[in-house]
Order: C-alpha cells, then sequence, then structure tokens
C-alpha cells in the first residue's frame, strides 16, 4: 500500500540531552515540549516488490541515510515483511539546523511506513517507533503540550499527551539565524556532552523541572512555564561547554538574541527563550504580545527571520489534496 503522513515539529520546554541506551534512544531524564503548527514534514511510503533496497528521496534529492534504512528494518519486523520501499520525504523545515525537522520526520515516517505496511498501531506504539528514529520524534505523534516518559526499554519509554488541544494562547517566534545544516549533529553532541562533570546534576534538575512545566501547564502559570525552559535550556547548553571535548552551538547571533529577549522582560513584556542544538533561538510568549516581540527584534533581525508559530496538530494521514484520510 502507499500511505503519506503529515507530522510536526516539536521544542522542548524541558530537554532531554543524553541516552540511556543508544540503539533504542532510551533517554537519561524524561522531557516536555511543544508541537508547532508552522514547521511539519510530509512523507509517503509505497512498498515494492521490484525493489532490492529502499529508495530515499528528500525534497527532491536522492538520498543514501543508513539510519533510514536501519528504522525501515524496525518496521519490517513489526509488519513481518521483507519487502523495500520507496520513500518520498518534504521537510516544511529546514534540516539539521536546530528547528526540530528529525522530530517532525520520523513523527511522519512511522506513521507512514507502518500504515503502508498494513498495521494500525495505538499512538502510543507509534511514538515508540518513531522514538527509535529519532528521541524527539516520539512527542511530535501527538499535539499540544507532551511528556516522553524516559522509561528503562522499549515498552516504557513513549510520549503521552498532556494538553493536545491547548486553549492555552501560547507561541513560539524562531528567530532563523542560519538555517544550514550543523556541524555537529544531535547524536554526537549528546553522546559527548554525558562527558561533562555536571553531568549527573543535570539528570536530576530535569527531574524537577518536568514536575514544574506540569505544574505551569496545569495552572496557567506563563511566568514559571518560562522560567523553567529558558533554565533547562541554559543547563543543556552548559553540559556542551564544559564536555570533552568542549563544543557550543551557539552564534554570536545567538547571544544578541536571548539578550533582546532579556531586555523586552526588562520593558515589561513577558517572553523567554529556549536553543535546541543549533543556533536558532526560539522565543516563548502568549498571543497578546507577538506584535510587541516582533518590532523589538525587527530592529536587529530581519522580519523574514522571524517565524510566528503556535501549538500544532499530531501525526495525521493525508490524501495527496491534503486533506486528512478519514
Amino acid at each position: 500500500m502507499k500511505k503519506t503522513a503529515r507530522a510536526h515539529t516539536n521544542i522542548a520546554l524541558v530537554k532531554y540531552w543524553g541516552k540511556k541506551d543508544t540503539d533504542l534512544i532510551i533517554p537519561m531524564n524524561g522531557s516536555i515540549s511543544l508541537t508547532l503548527d508552522h514547521f511539519y514534514t510530509d512523507t509517503t511510503v509505497e512498498f515494492d516488490p521490484s525493489l532490492t533496497a529502499d529508495s530515499f528521496i528528500l525534497d527532491g534529492q536522492a538520498k543514501q541515510d543508513q539510519k533510514l534504512v536501519h528504522f525501515m528494518n524496525h518496521v519490517r519486523k513489526l509488519a513481518n515483511i521483507k519487502t523495500f520501499a520507496h520513500i518520498n520525504s518534504t521537510n516544511h523545515v529546514p534540516t539539521a539546523a536546530g528547528l526540530a525537522s528529525s522530530s517532525s520526520a520520523y513523527a511522519a515516517l512511522a506513521l507512514a511506513a507502518s500504515s503502508a505496511a498494513g498495521l494500525n498501531l495505538t499512538a502510543k506504539d507509534l511514538s515508540r517507533l518513531a522514538r527509535k528514529g529519532s528521541g524527539s520524534a516520539t512527542r511530535s505523534i501527538y499535539g499540544g503540550f507532551v511528556e516522553w516518559i524516559a522509561g528503562e526499554d522499549d515498552l516504557t519509554s513513549y510520549a503521552v499527551p498532556l494538553e493536545e488541544h491547548t486553549s492555552w494562547k501560547i507561541a513560539m517566534i524562531a528567530i532563523v539565524l542560519n538555517s544550514a545544516q550543523k556541524k555537529i549533529s544531535s547524536r554526537a553532541g549528546m553522546q559527548t556532552a554525558q562527558t561533562s562533570p555536571y553531568y549527573p546534576a543535570w539528570v536530576k534538575t530535569a527531574n524537577d523541572d518536568l514536575k514544574s512545566m506540569r505544574q505551569a501547564i496545569e495552572t496557567r502559570d506563563f511566568e514559571l512555564l518560562g522560567t523553567v525552559a529558558e533554565s533547562s535550556a541554559l543547563k543543556m547548553h552548559a553540559l556542551n561547554l564544559s564536555s570533552k571535548p568542549h563544543f557550543s552551538y551557539f552564534m554570536p547571533e545567538s547571544i544578541i538574541a536571548m539578550q533582546k529577549v532579556e531586555e523586552l522582560r526588562t520593558m515589561g513584556i513577558p517572553c523567554y527563550y529556549t536553543m535546541d542544538a543549533g543556533p536558532n533561538v526560539k522565543v516563548i510568549c502568549e498571543e497578546e504580545n507577538i506584535a510587541a516581540i516582533i518590532d523589538h527584534l525587527s530592529k536587529v533581525f530581519g522580519k523574514d527571520q522571524l517565524l510566528v508559530a503556535h501549538p500544532g496538530e499530531g501525526a495525521k494521514l493525508i490524501t495527496n489534496e491534503g486533506i486528512e484520510a478519514k
């Protein structure tokens, strides 16, 4: 069968950075994210008995990707088939630039591939499958606020929705400083970061942050949400700076962007920043303050660099016309 799926990226508010199991992608700590509507991936999978290997096209270009083949082998094992597949994927988000393209990519692939293979997986099992491609993809199966339960093994590590269809008028403004592929992958970065002498404290405080973030979402406490998210991001990047060898995803403009967000707070406009494995800064805010924040940021950054996103949907099957499949 041939199936097409769409999944949106998510940005972690409480980060995961480091694995207990690198093959199954079991994280050292849980995480909480917000799925975004602006960035997404569309992926079509068709199994074809005439193929002698998986065929992968990304954004119109043929690619060789052993990580993807490894993922497809998981799907074939689940479906008890040996057939290879045509995989055609389009990223509506810069690839490998710290804007969470892998989260939408593998969530879309998990749904399209499993459906094309004849499987009808539950959301929980889809989350577990997506995790084997990219840790953050486990959260993009769901919309809104999502928690990835770290677990101890393949069966116990998966995401759950905290508030999938949130009514909170919350937003993120992505400051796109560099859309090129990063030099240090997330996978390599988090492995190196575990050499930091501060890593045990990261795991402990991350678990504390999860409790605070759940409370912030439940009580609509924006200040708590923003404070915890900003702190989580800074702690993650502190691990990178204190690892052996040390490394950084920052650009000079990243620091400027963070300073501008802090300036906005001194002006009485509540907003906070977060960063993932890349130089691009995301500004967390409430809907009512978007215009004022963009006005302030556009004095330094071009308006085409400022992309506004709101809470997005979970992964869905779609038709060629882009309508959700029933």
